[in-house]
């Protein structure tokens, strides 16, 4: 237990019985001692611990400390003046030791209320050689909860503002993997620089193929992340390696465009597929975290999934794209009642492609009765490839529908439930049904490491014009009408939201192709699927 936790608990109860001390404030308690004295119980003399936002002085006092401590190395003095020691110290401790960073000089810039803006210089020293590194980074100063002190708000980012993880450390030396110069389709480079969401995506890449690209490893500062499946971060290089020449089945057009996109929406990811051939186009993340969520992310689809529920219930002779699906304003299944979106009108003859291009929820959960709990899990990775052991080239979440039973049948209809899905996923599943053929999706060539990519039997053809005409249709009079508008050519497209429990807003989906590109995108509290996702996901097609 930290200093002044015992004193926390009594003062929480004698806060309860004589009421709140004002703002900024100090509370008095009686503390235990195991001394004895006078004054309270066990005998100790009132403590005064402070409450309420630091004072300006405290914050000035707190940083200058920390910043000092930091300065000479003393990793644990600093570390006690944060909210997490325990977090702060290994990080800390790395700075200066795994990470051979010496001469530190922190210069703070103008507090503004409990915020601290602050410049490092500093020497990066290995293996004889030496270079300089500089960074701005920034801390919080607050109270501590126990103890009442002016404490730094314990962040991996105060060490480097590229360090996200409390686990991660700083490490200098051999690179863990030999540089890469990684080329798009046309032999144009790529690079974290030009392409910023592209950064862990050519981390992943240079861990697993630098040394069969033939390059040589250099000496570099890096982030060593905790997080499985995440390639170490390069932020300085102190001495050149052999960069080894990688291709990729990346398009520059394409990505720029994917990467313009995403900027526009917070918290989105996109990806792009050739449907002819599998190959991956563009991949672009907009995220504070730095995940690539567009491969790993594992989230429900919402009425995206409607492509293959749809494939399902013609698969299974339930009904066709012309055939009836009715769409009531609510549906019930297994004592769980299902409504669409606010303002759809009821229409009781309403055919499948009706009720696709509407997005009619009630129409697929009327179905659940119908088919067996394995059906939709069956269809999806018998014939579009989801849930098998996709051989992309780096790390990639392949998506996952569990047979269920009960309420969950319905749920998973529409594309919630267990269902699990990422951009990656629906644009493979997109491509599939534009097709008929699931061509796993691949970022590198197999012919680099002969991999084995995963296999599925694909789609018949009766059910690929279906699913074509559908998403046509949706594309050019149904909920996707309005943001395609403008493209030409062939185009298909599903919109999609997914309720996610705590979230003020659902996540906006958009799947759709245009001649040989297929892209899906999602962004986290978007809305609807034509508010966000829906513009990322033309942008992208447009360029392709």
């Amino acid at each position: 237990m930290r200093k002044g936790a015992k004193a926390a608990i009594v003062g929480s109860v004698f806060a309860m019985m004589v009421g709140g001390a004002g703002y900024g404030a100090f509370n008095v308690v009686s503390a235990l001692s195991d001394t004895g004295g006078s004054g309270g119980p066990g005998g100790a003399e009132p403590v005064a611990v402070k409450s309420g936002p630091p004072s300006g002085s405290e914050v000035k006092d707190t940083s200058a400390a920390f910043f000092a401590a930091w300065e000479k190395g003393q990793a644990s003095a600093a570390a006690d003046l944060t909210n997490n020691a325990a977090k702060a110290e290994p990080l800390l401790t790395s700075y200066g030791q795994a990470a051979h960073i010496t001469g530190v000089k922190i210069t703070p810039g103008r507090t503004a209320g409990d915020s601290v803006p602050f410049s490092v210089k500093a020497t990066v020293s290995f293996g004889g050689k030496s270079k300089p590194l500089a960074y701005r980074s920034r801390l919080t100063v607050v109270r501590g909860v126990t103890t009442g002190k002016a404490l730094v708000d314990w962040q991996p980012s105060v060490v480097h503002p590229a360090l996200k993880n409390m686990d991660d450390t700083l490490v200098t030396g051999d690179s863990s993997a030999p540089s890469i110069e990684a080329v798009d389709r046309d032999g144009k480079v790529l690079t974290k620089e030009k392409y910023p969401s592209l950064g862990p995506v050519l981390d992943q890449l240079r861990t697993k193929y630098g040394a069969k690209a033939g390059g040589t490893p250099g000496i570099e500062l890096a982030i060593r992340h905790a997080t499985p499946d995440t390639a170490d971060t390069s932020l300085l290089t102190l001495a050149e390696g052999k960069a080894g020449k990688l291709p990729t089945t990346l398009s520059v057009s394409v990505q720029a465009a994917a990467e313009k996109a995403v900027q526009r929406y917070p918290e989105s990811s996109v990806v792009a597929v050739q449907p002819s051939t599998g190959e991956i186009l563009a991949v672009a993340n907009n995220r504070d975290d730095g995940w690539n969520a567009a491969f790993l992310g594992e989230v429900a689809p919402g009425s995206t999934m409607k492509i293959v529920s749809a494939a399902t219930l013609i698969d299974n002779g339930l009904t066709t794209a012309n055939g009836p699906a009715p769409c009531p304003s609510s549906a019930v299944s297994e004592s769980q009642t299902f409504k669409n979106i606010k303002g759809m009108k009821p229409d009781e003859g309403a055919t499948l492609s009706e009720s696709f291009a509407r997005s009619c929820n009630t129409a697929f959960v009327k179905f659940a009765d119908e088919v067996k709990a394995d059906s939709l899990t069956n269809e999806a990775r018998d014939r579009f490839g989801i849930g098998l052991d996709w051989q992309t080239g780096i790390p990639s979440f392949d998506g996952s529908v569990p047979a269920a039973g009960g309420p969950d049948t319905a749920a998973g209809l529409i594309g919630q439930g267990k269902v699990q899905m990422n951009p990656l996923n629906m644009a493979s599943v997109t491509a599939t049904a534009m097709t008929g053929a699931f061509r796993q999706p691949v970022i590198v060539p197999l012919s680099l490491d002969g991999r084995d990519p995963a296999r599925a039997k694909g789609l018949s053809a009766s059910t690929v014009q279906q699913l074509r005409s559908m998403m046509n249709r949706t594309a050019t009079s149904g909920t996707a009408a309005e943001v395609m508008a403008g493209l030409s050519g062939r185009i298909g497209a599903k919109t999609g939201s997914a309720e996610v429990d705590g979230q003020a807003r659902s996540d906006s989906w958009f799947t759709g192709y245009r001649g040989d590109v297929a892209a899906a995108a999602m962004t986290q509290d978007g809305g609807h699927g034509i508010d966000a996702s829906g513009p990322i996901v033309v942008e992208v097609l447009r360029a392709g």
